[in-house]
């Protein structure tokens, strides 16, 4: 079986040692994921919500470049270090997910790698795997 690597080119996936998203089969598991821009600066500080959405935006380009999209994913993990901001996250969540409907997991955690990093999303999906949900109404 083939295994692929996708970069994103974040300034921390040299540094640690690892890829943004990982094929092997139909198999894709995507990085933990946090809001970080060009030249490694964080985008969105102070806003879970804006950190969230360009984190999702980033997981979507890596799905797309294993040949996926937001609706082959399964599953997701959603690292906060402030759970009471959980309704700003769980929106933009919302927003990319609600019809697809993954199992999902939303924790908090003392710190992520950079003090203004407010969440970090990792993904797992089957690419192909988003035609129907099981309770038989269309997915997107």
């Amino acid at each position: 079986m083939s295994r692929q690597t996708v970069s994103s080119g974040g300034p921390y996936e040299a540094k640690y040692g690892y890829a943004r998203a990982v094929k092997v089969g139909s198999y894709i598991a995507v990085s933990g994921t946090t809001a970080t821009g060009a030249g490694g600066t964080v985008v969105g500080a102070g806003d879970p919500y804006a950190q969230m959405r360009q984190a999702l935006a980033t997981i979507e380009d890596a799905l797309e470049r294993c040949g996926a999209s937001v609706r082959d994913v399964i599953r997701t993990r959603t690292y906060t270090t402030d759970i009471a901001r959980w309704p700003e996250i769980a929106r933009a969540h919302a927003e990319v997910f609600g019809d697809v409907r993954p199992a999902a997991t939303l924790v908090e955690v003392k710190a992520l790698i950079h003090p203004d990093m407010l969440i970090e999303i990792e993904v797992d999906a089957v690419a192909g795997g988003g035609a129907e949900r099981t309770d038989g109404a269309p997915a997107g």
